[in-house]
Formats: C-alpha cells, sequence, structure tokens
C-alpha cells in the first residue's frame, strides 16, 4: 500500500529513542521530510545521520518540549525550513508515576503542554496542507487503572480526550487528529529495560499481563502511527488506535 507519504512533512517531539525512533525511520523510508528534536544533542545529530541514510531531507535540534517557548520556535524554525507541515506526532513524555506534586508538574508541562503548544505552534501549517494529521501518543494507562494511575495515567487519558475534541472542531478544516495508545514496548534503554534491571518483580508482572507472552517492539507501534498519520487514513480522525497486543480487557464502543 501507498501511504501518499512521499514529499509530506512530518514533525516528531521525542524522535531519537524507541517508538519516536522507529516511526521517523519508517516515515523517512516511507519518502516523507522528518524533523525531530529531543534533549539530547548527541542523539539528535546519530539520528538525524540515519534519516538522511535514507534518503530523507532530516532536521532536528535538542529541545526539552516543557520548554514551550523553545518548543514553538523549533516548529516554527521547521515550517520556515520545509516550507511547511503535513504531520505532527506528539510523542514525547515525562513518564511520571510518583504522586508528589513534581510529578503531577511533570506530566502537565511535558505530557499535556507539550501536545497542546507543539500542535498550536504548527497550526499556521497545517491549516495550508491537504494532508494535515496530527497523532497524540496517549498509553493504555490512559485508558484503564493500572500501575501507572496517578499522574501519568490521567494526563495519558486527557491526551485522548483532547485529540477527541480537537478532531472535531478541525474536521471541518480538513486536519485529522488521532491517538494512539501504545501497551507495554521494550526496547533498549527504555523504561522497562531499566524496570527489568531494577524491579524484576514488576517487569515480570507487567509480562504476565499480555497473553502475548511479550511487549511491543518500537517498530510495531510506529508502523500504526505512520499509517493513522498517513494520506492512507484520509477517513480516520477522533480515534483513539490502541495498539497493545491484547494487553486491556476493555471494549471499546
Amino acid at each position: 500500500m501507498d501511504l501518499g507519504l512521499k514529499g509530506k512533512r512530518a514533525v516528531i517531539t521525542g524522535g531519537t529513542r524507541g517508538i519516536g525512533r522507529a516511526a521517523a525511520e519508517i516515515f523517512a523510508q516511507e519518502g516523507a521530510d522528518v524533523a525531530i528534536c529531543a534533549r539530547n544533542p548527541e542523539q539528535v545529530e546519530s539520528t538525524l545521520a540515519t534519516l538522511r541514510g535514507l534518503g530523507a531531507r532530516a532536521t532536528g535540534r535538542a529541545v526539552d518540549v516543557s520548554n514551550h517557548a523553545a518548543l514553538a520556535a523549533w516548529i516554527a524554525d521547521v515550517g520556515a525550513e520545509f516550507g511547511g507541515i503535513d504531520i505532527v506526532v506528539a510523542n514525547v513524555s515525562a513518564l511520571a508515576i510518583g504522586q508528589d506534586e513534581a510529578s503531577w508538574r511533570a506530566e502537565f508541562e511535558t505530557d499535556m503542554m507539550g501536545t497542546v503548544t507543539a500542535v498550536n505552534a504548527a497550526m499556521p501549517f497545517l491549516e495550508k496542507s491537504n494532508a494535515a494529521s496530527v497523532v497524540v501518543i496517549s498509553s493504555v494507562s490512559g485508558r484503564e487503572v493500572d500501575f501507572a494511575a496517578g499522574p501519568y495515567g490521567v494526563f495519558k487519558a486527557a491526551l485522548i480526550h483532547y485529540a477527541k475534541g480537537l478532531a472535531f472542531q478541525l474536521a471541518g478544516k480538513g486536519i485529522r487528529v488521532n491517538a494512539v495508545s501504545p501497551g507495554n514496548t521494550y526496547f533498549p534503554g527504555g523504561v522497562w529495560e531499566k524496570i527489568e534491571h531494577g524491579n524484576p518483580a514488576l517487569f515480570k508482572e507487567a509480562l504476565a499481563l499480555n497473553p502475548t507472552g511479550r511487549m511491543a517492539r518500537p517498530e510495531e507501534i510506529a508502523r500504526g502511527i505512520v499509517f493513522i498519520a498517513s494520506p492512507a487514513a484520509s477517513f480516520i480522525t477522533g480515534a483513539n488506535l490502541l495498539i497493545d497486543g491484547a494487553l486491556t480487557r476493555g471494549v471499546q464502543f
């Protein structure tokens, strides 16, 4: 299937590791221009080298998405450099599961307002695109109560609501908005590898919950992100795409 991504311009926050990195590479393989940001400048540069090696026009910058002014400025610069923006994938999370005030603030500033800022900054470009699409990365923890209940789960749930509301508000402008809710995803250096070594009991418990007997690989989540962002999914908007290997048991009506 041709996803219709050749020449489209995609922005991905948190694009150097895990799901974000896998999505950036798939966008590049599909012929899109790709812009990424992350906090680590060395990882940004190494990822850009990979994307360019795949033939993509790629740009990036070290940005902490909780610094909303810096995030908005970077997205404006991407739009100027690329001559527009067609796709925004808001992927960064603070991964804060503590019940302290700092965890709540980190989740709000990073997950919630980092997403809102990215979308608002890109909106002038999305309004001019003929294939405008926003993908908000939520989580299974936003859909049901699990060990991450608290700030992480609350703001992941809020992001699903945000995406649904935005989809309704922007449908008349031809801008699609969807959420993707990944299940547990394992990759080197990721949170689940750290849990595997630092809290093996929790890792074993989490692994046992999934009837597939394993966690997702980043590229398995990323393929869903890229598809739902692409013109091939032109009539899908307001959806929450659950990619969890049957981990969750709730029924979506």
